[in-house]
């Protein structure tokens, strides 16, 4: 089986390269720009760069740790059986009668409109460990919805 999280990985390594480059190379430039401009209590240049610069860390540091957090999951780890990461599941939507195929992805895949919802999303939530005929209940910010799983299709399944 290939890396599935190597694109998201990928896609995280690329911000941290830019935003990286942005506090090393650029805010500097704007800093030392600013600071040229004089009394630094009034200066809005000098604000706005030195906030920019406490965003650009803390956003570093956050998808360093999402990268850790990546590098630690085992993919072989995902129940076969049930509802897991990288799962096409149909489930139907039990007080409109309508099914709905949704696969389960990181957050940094989701997208609604193709029906790819995350894992940490409450749908997603809801649907992780659940079996063909398994009948789910959420909350939504939409309100409360049941489901019945009618179809599953896991990571090693394939597609």
């Amino acid at each position: 089986m290939s890396d599935p999280l190597q694109k998201i990985k990928q896609k995280i390594q690329e911000e941290l390269t830019a935003l990286e480059h942005e506090l090393s190379v650029d805010l500097p430039k704007e800093i030392a720009v600013a600071r040229a401009h004089g009394d630094l209590s009034e200066n809005a240049e000098y604000k706005y760069a030195k906030e920019r610069q406490g965003f650009v860390n803390a956003r570093i540091a956050q998808l360093k740790k999402r990268m850790g957090d990546l590098g630690m999951l085992n993919l072989t780890n995902i129940p076969k059986d049930r509802a897991g990461y990288g799962s096409r599941i149909v489930v139907l939507d039990t007080s409109r009668d309508v099914k709905i195929e949704y696969k389960l992805v990181s957050s940094e895949e989701a997208d609604a409109e193709k029906g790819y919802i995350s894992t940490t999303s409450p749908i997603g939530r809801a649907l992780l460990n659940h079996k063909v005929g398994d009948e789910v209940q959420v909350t939504t910010p939409a309100g409360p919805k049941e489901f019945e799983v009618v179809r599953l299709v896991t990571i090693h399944d394939g597609e």
